[in-house]
């Protein structure tokens, strides 16, 4: 799409034709989309932001960067604070101070949830034993469910025993739904204690959590 066809886009009333422009713009280099992106960060369709953040994570300049940030902290729609956070791991590791601290600061389980992927994804095991500690503290069960999963990711990292030590804790938890989650998590880890609480698990008193520990014991 010519630049001006973008620029004209991007005036349209119907938001489908400002998504359209915003994707255009991966096609120019960053001196170019960048600017264009940053003036419809507050775009009034949520969607439209959703897209503009997504595209600042391909165009990696100061400007994107500090674009994104705005967005992750600042605008009023979880899906697009959560793309946003998905868009600054693109940066790698300089962006994952700013990705926790949004995690103990915005409390929506979206936003959580995808803040833990991404430090997950970037390989960062002081950062997700941080912020599975702090999600398993608080009371949303999404978030716990995924702070579970990120320390069972965290099997083969020199977090590993940390790790461990806070599943082995989790698994005498008074929600099924949490010990379901560490029945899965603890056979990432190939130790003795992880095999003892798994053959503790397939004795609970709640079928799911037992089926979560046997599932890779039947054929």
């Amino acid at each position: 799409m010519e630049l001006s066809q973008i620029e004209t886009d991007l005036q349209n009333p119907d938001f489908q034709y400002r998504i359209k422009a915003i994707v255009a713009l991966k096609n120019y280099l960053p001196e170019i989309a960048v600017p264009i992106l940053i003036q419809h960060i507050q775009d009034p369709e949520f969607l439209v932001r959703t897209f503009v953040a997504r595209e600042l994570g391909r165009q990696k300049t100061s400007e994107s960067f500090a674009a994104l940030l705005q967005i992750m902290r600042f605008d009023n729609t979880p899906n697009v604070r959560a793309e946003a956070a998905n868009s600054l791991s693109l940066f790698g590791r300089v962006s994952a101070s700013h990705l926790v601290e949004t995690f103990f600061r915005d409390d929506h389980w979206l936003v959580r949830r995808s803040i833990l992927a991404a430090l997950v994804e970037m390989e960062c095991p002081e950062e997700v034993l941080e912020v599975c500690g702090f999600g398993l503290e608080g009371d949303d069960a999404a978030v716990q469910e995924a702070s579970v999963d990120g320390l069972g990711a965290l099997a083969n990292s020199r977090q590993s025993e940390a790790a461990l030590a806070q599943l082995l804790t989790l698994k005498n938890s008074a929600a099924e739904y949490i010990r379901v989650r560490v029945a899965y998590a603890l056979k990432h880890f190939d130790t003795l204690e992880a095999k003892e609480a798994l053959a503790q698990l397939r004795q609970d008193e709640d079928h799911r959590v037992v089926g979560a520990a046997m599932e890779d014991l039947i054929s």
